[in-house]
This record gives C-alpha cells, structure tokens and sequence, in this order.
C-alpha cells in the first residue's frame, strides 16, 4: 500500500505544530503571489504604466470572484478535517465526494457569469478609457481560468485538510516557474498583450491542479472513493455549503467595499493606480506569513473540534497572535526602510516621472498598511478559527463590517481627501473586523467547549 502523508494536529506541541504545517504554507503563499506579481510586474516593466493600471484597476472585482471561489473552497476543507480529526474516514470520503459535485456547478456558474458581465463591472467602477482595454483583455481570461483556479484550490485545502501542507507548495513553486516563462513567452514573443499575463496565469494554475489530483490519488489512500462515496447525499451538501458558502460570501462581501474604494481610486488618475497597484503586490507578499497562520489555524481548530480538543485550540491562538505579532512589527520595518526599492520591481526606473511621481506615493501607501498589521494579523487568526470551530456565519459578519470601512472611504472619504485617504481605508476596515472578531471568538470557543463537555459526539455529522 502506498504511504500516507497525514498529519494528525491534535496531538504534540502545538507551537511546534504550527510552525512546522505554516512554513510550506506560507512558502506557497509566496510562490501563489508570485502569480499576479509576475503579472504585474512583467506589465509593468514592458507594457508600461497604462498597462499596469489597467490590470491593478481589476483587484478589487478579482478579489470579488476569486475570493468567492477561494473561500468556498476552504470552507469545504472545514468538515474534512473535522472528520479526519473525529477519525472518521469514510464520512470523510462522502464529503470529498459532495465537494466534486458542488465544486463543478460553481465553478461553471461563476465562470459563465462573470465572463458575461465583466465589461460591465468595469464599466460601473469608472474604469478611465486609457487602461481601460488593457483591463478587459486581463480580467475577462482570469474569469475563464475559475475551473482550474477552483480545482487547485478545492483539492489543496483536501491535502491540507489531512495535515499535508508541504505537497501543494511543490505544485506551486513548480507551477509559478511556469507562469514566469509563459509571461515571457506571452507578452514579449506573441505579443498577447495584458491577456498574455492573465492566459500564463490560467495554464499555471491548471497544471497545479492537475497535479494535485495526480497525487492524491497515488499517496492518499483513505481519498479512494468508491461509487457510494461519489453519490449525492442532500445532509453532506448542505452541511458543505453552510461551511463554504459564508466562507466565500465573506470574501465577496468584503470585495463589495474593495470595488467601492477602487471606484473612488479610478477617479484619481493612472500615476495613483500604478502606485497603489505596486503597493498591494509588496503588501500583498510581505503579509503571507500571516494569511498562512490564518490558514493553519483552520485546520489546526478543525481537527482538534473533531478530537474533542477545544483546549488545544485556545493554545493554537495564543501562539499564532506571538508569532504573528513579532513578524508585523519585522514587517513594519522592512516597509519603512526598503518599502521604496521593493516597489520598483514593478515600476520601470528608467522613467524618471516614475520616480518623480508614482515611488513617494507607493511608499506612503506601504508604511501606512504596515503601521497596522497587528489588527490584520488577528483577523486572519481569528477568522480562520472561527472556521475552523464551524461558525462560518459569524466570521462573514467580519467582512460586512470590512464592506462599511471601504465604502465608507470610497463612497466619502477618497473624494474629499484623495491619496490619504485611500491609504487609511484597509487599516480601518481591520481594525472594525476586530472589534466584532475577538469578541466572537471567545463566544464561539466557549460554546464548543460546552458542547464538547455535555456531548463529546454533538460536533459530529450522522
């Protein structure tokens, strides 16, 4: 029999634990950012700043669609892991075999519908005509790549589900090297344009899927589904969804406030969207430490819910806020001395209106989102766990409160205040998170572990 790679949380040190499952997390995280910075950055260096705006000008409505897609995904990877925790494994392959089902539907949806519409999301966001073009021919092909971007997604957060955070991160490094060549091979030598960016991206992702597949099926016995397993059963599906979906929904929710911030930034020009566009691909990387604790804190709660295990789950908080509130106050300092010269990976130096114009801008931006990383590090912990617990509804109320701060500064603030403005609104849709996070964190924690305590099988599905 082929040997498994699982990995059981519940049991060992879990500050040990931690730090062993979120280093190739996070490493994947890089590589995964390395995606849309290579994008970026080959943009940038070679289509010029229009080009560049054109494509960061999509974050927000990515972030829509994508993070919906994403967070389903997780949200899926929840109950797997409370089964593997609870040892129950063939619950566990009828929810792997639900996830298949589910997973194909709304991929296609999403990706019928947004291809449809997505010139006219641009449209209502103000796009400015001269990135316009080059912001279609981008966002429209990424829309197209939603069934490879769900099945690397889907199949990863299984892997994960079971301990194994190391196995993705080779997909992707090997996956990313790809993306780098066909950027290249895109942009400079057919000449395809911004789209060339987003086709790389598309035939990347798909290959890390494909290849995920390929291994689960080879080194995951316990994932062999039989015929049973692969049929439909409404009590997994539902349980699914009520997982993924606020999961998904969250992020979206979120992206609502993005897309009306990003409205707000179109009016201020193409120098001020190439600025910001550089500021959140180095923001963006210098953060996956903390988006991977979040991810492991996940994981760690859902299995450890499954164990019965709810103290663990208290201990697996306390140390990703240290180590997280050590790597913010690093990150800081990385923003503040070296934020300026991070940023000209994207931006082309030979232009000194860049430098004049675009650098300064993109520098406040950094120092600013720095400043207030410990709150961004809490609602990647926070939210994650909450998840992880199985109280997928609460932790969206988080990103309802992120919408408010965002439109509150697109909608008011970025047109009467301009550039600073824009800076300030993320860190206060964090810190509004918090306010709502830390609170339901204690709640929920509390609960399951009365739940636990009156009924040790009240968290498990019939």
């Amino acid at each position: 029999m082929t040997k498994s790679v699982t990995t059981d949380l519940s049991v060992g040190s879990p500050m040990k634990l931690i730090l062993n499952f979120m280093t190739p997390l996070f490493l994947g995280l890089v590589f995964q950012q390395l995606y849309s910075m290579v994008d970026t950055m080959v943009v940038g260096k070679f289509l010029g700043v229009d080009a560049l705006a054109g494509v960061g000008s999509t974050g927000s409505l990515n972030f829509l669609v994508l993070g919906l897609c994403t967070g389903v995904c997780m949200g899926f990877a929840i109950p797997v892991a409370q089964k593997f925790g609870a040892k129950d494994y063939d619950g566990l392959r009828k929810f792997v075999g639900n996830m298949i089902w589910l997973g194909t539907i709304i991929a296609l949806l999403s990706a019928a519908l947004t291809t449809a519409l997505c010139r006219r999301f641009l449209v209502w966001m103000h796009t400015p005509e001269e990135v316009f073009d080059y912001a279609y021919s981008y966002i429209v092909v990424i829309f197209l790549g939603i069934p490879a971007t769900m099945l690397y997604n889907t199949l990863s957060g299984i892997i994960r589900s079971l301990g194994d955070s190391k196995s993705p991160l080779f997909f992707l490094i090997l996956s990313s090297l790809l993306n780098v060549v066909l950027d290249l091979v895109f942009i400079l030598l057919f000449r395809m344009g911004a789209a060339g960016a987003a086709w790389a991206t598309l035939v990347s992702q798909l290959v890390s899927g494909v290849l995920c597949l390929v291994y689960m099926a080879k080194r995951f016995p316990i994932l062999h589904l039989s015929r049973e397993d692969l049929q439909y059963r409404p009590l997994y599906a539902r349980r699914l969804l009520a997982m993924g979906l606020p999961m998904g929904l969250q992020c979206s929710i979120t992206a609502i406030g993005g897309i009306l911030l990003q409205t707000a930034v179109n009016g201020l020009g193409a120098h001020v969207l190439a600025a910001i566009t550089a500021g959140n691909k180095v923001h963006g990387l210098l953060c996956c430490p903390l988006e991977a604790l979040g991810t492991t804190a996940a994981t760690f709660s859902g299995q450890n819910v499954g164990a019965g295990k709810p103290q663990r789950v208290r201990q697996c908080v306390k140390d990703c806020a240290f180590v997280g509130g050590v790597y913010s106050l690093l990150v800081f300092l990385i923003a503040y001395f070296f934020g300026g010269q991070v940023s000209m990976l994207f931006l082309d130096s030979r232009d000194p209106e860049v430098l004049a114009a675009i650098l300064p801008l993109t520098r406040q931006f950094l120092i600013t989102c720095s400043l207030f990383n410990i709150p961004l590090m809490f609602i990647y912990v926070l939210r994650f766990t909450i998840q992880g617990l199985g109280y997928s509804e609460l932790a969206m109320l988080a990103g309802v409160l992120e919408m408010i701060a965002r439109g509150t500064f697109g909608l008011s603030l970025v047109p009467a205040y301009g550039f600073p403005a824009v800076c300030f609104a993320a860190p206060a849709a964090w810190v509004m998170a918090d306010l709502f996070l830390i609170p339901a964190y204690f709640h929920c924690i509390k609960r399951v572990s009365r739940s636990l305590e009156e009924s040790p099988a009240a968290a498990k599905l019939d």
